[in-house]
C-alpha cells in the first residue's frame, strides 16, 4: 500500500485519538473490540451507512462478510466502545434482516449520489455478486455482506 493511501486510511483514527472525532462527523465510526481468542484490544474504522441521532444508532456493513474478525468479536460479546462523531458508547449490536439491510443500502446509495457510481464496482468485488442496483441484486449483496445496527448498551 502506498504511503499516501495508508495515511488517508489512518487519518480518521488519528482524529479520534486527538479528540477531533466531531470533525469526522457521523460518516465513520471507530469500533474498539476485544479479540475473542487472543483477548487483545483491536480498533476498526467503519463507514456509517446511516446514523440515527435520536437513538444514537449507527448502521455499518461488514465489507469482508460474515468472516470478518470484528464482526465475530462483536457476536462473541466483545464490543468495548463505539466512537462516532462526538458520541461515545459501549455498543450492543443487531444483525439486520435481508429486507431491512437492503433498505439501508438503498438509502445510502440515494444519499451519496457521487459515491453511488462506484458502489456497484466495490460491491461486485466484495460480495462476488453481479450488483446492478436492482432490489434483487441488493438482497444478494446484503446476504453476503451483513449490515448491523450498533446502539448504546443499556446498563
Amino acid at each position: 500500500m502506498n504511503r499516501a493511501l495508508e495515511a488517508a486510511l489512518k487519518a480518521p483514527v488519528v482524529m479520534y485519538d486527538v479528540g477531533l472525532g466531531c470533525v469526522v462527523g457521523h460518516r465513520f465510526l471507530l469500533l474498539t473490540h476485544r479479540g475473542r481468542k487472543s483477548g487483545l484490544v483491536h480498533r476498526t474504522m467503519l463507514e456509517v451507512l446511516r446514523w440515527e441521532p435520536g437513538s444514537r444508532t449507527a448502521y455499518v456493513i461488514s465489507g469482508l462478510g460474515r468472516g470478518s474478525q470484528w464482526l465475530k468479536n462483536l457476536q462473541a460479546g466483545q464490543g468495548l466502545e463505539v466512537r462516532c462523531g462526538g458520541d461515545r458508547f459501549v455498543p450492543t449490536h443487531r444483525l439486520l434482516t435481508t429486507d431491512e439491510a437492503a433498505v439501508v443500502l438503498e438509502d445510502y446509495e440515494r444519499a451519496h449520489r457521487v459515491a453511488a457510481r462506484l458502489i456497484p464496482r466495490v460491491l461486485n468485488r466484495l460480495a462476488d455478486v453481479d450488483y446492478d442496483g436492482t432490489d434483487a441484486s441488493r438482497g444478494r449483496v446484503v446476504e453476503q455482506l451483513p449490515i448491523l445496527a450498533l446502539t448504546p448498551a443499556l446498563h
